[in-house]
């Protein structure tokens, strides 16, 4: 007979629920832009292709699926999940999200009636989607990653490229004015915001960004401000959002330009 022994604490059985949480919004975030594809398919093949609600619907899915892109990784963090399977199933999400699911939803918007050039762009933008995930996956495990430190991004991320490669459906769907769903306007804007994701120009990264304490109700009165608009009028909302967003790329490059300048001349400098 075993002899008695100090009591041993049992061990907890079965994954922690703080690894689920994270990669279930992963998930959600993937069906959410599945579905958008859905609508964009609905309304195609509808009685009236320029209804905008089916279309506005399919829009509203991608960008569910940012925002939750938007707080998966946050959760991990906070709840500390993270893992390898949690990366690899992010990127995945976000290749079909806002790589694949956005191409789909412009093709039958608009690039479908002129199907050799629109398909191509969509092409395009999905694949350079994959590409700028893949690059980023390549990138995780590196150890020196000088934009990365500074605060930048390389290219827009994967979530504005899909928000911004839309910004001709917000305007016509506050406008409902046929130019701009004419696939000659819409083909090379997709294509330049494809372009824009793989580039290697620094882009400014919100989560790096730091307040200083005497403007935190400012900051917490534009976000109201912001979500508020959202709401209440959300198209020309998110053409405001976009174009700000894009007028600040410019002032990231000259920044990342400075850090880099300030990098060299302290790795030049004698020693005191």
């Amino acid at each position: 007979m075993r002899p008695p022994g100090p009591l041993r604490r049992r061990q907890p059985q079965g994954l922690p629920l703080r690894t689920i949480t994270p990669n279930a919004l992963t998930a959600l975030a993937l069906c959410s832009g599945l579905t958008g594809v859905r609508f964009a398919i609905a309304a195609a093949g509808g009685p009236v292709s320029n209804d905008t609600s089916q279309w506005q619907l399919a829009v509203i899915m991608i960008l569910v699926a940012s925002a939750l892109d938007g707080v998966d990784g946050q959760v991990a963090r906070l709840l500390r999940g993270t893992s390898r399977f949690g990366a690899e199933l992010d990127s995945l999400s976000d290749a079909i999200s806002f790589g694949v699911a956005p191409a789909l939803i412009l093709y039958l918007w608009s690039l479908t009636n002129s199907p050799k050039f629109g398909w191509a762009c969509a092409l395009l933008f999905a694949v350079f989607c994959a590409l700028r995930l893949a690059r980023f996956n390549a990138a995780i495990d590196a150890t020196d990653q000088p934009r990365k430190a500074a605060g930048y991004f390389t290219g827009i991320p994967a979530p504005a490229g899909a928000i911004g490669a839309m910004l001709p459906m917000y305007l016509w769907f506050i406008t409902d004015d046929p130019l701009f769903r004419s696939p000659w306007l819409v083909a090379p804007w997709v294509a330049f915001m494809a372009v824009l994701m793989v580039s290697s120009v620094a882009t400014l990264s919100w989560s790096s960004m730091r307040l200083r304490r005497r403007i935190r109700f400012e900051a917490l009165v534009v976000i109201v401000g912001i979500g508020a608009a959202l709401i209440s009028a959300p198209w020309p909302t998110l053409v405001v959002i976009c174009a700000v967003y894009l007028a600040t790329i410019p002032f990231s490059i000259a920044g990342y330009a400075r850090v880099r300048r300030l990098r060299a001349n302290m790795s030049v400098a004698p020693p005191a």
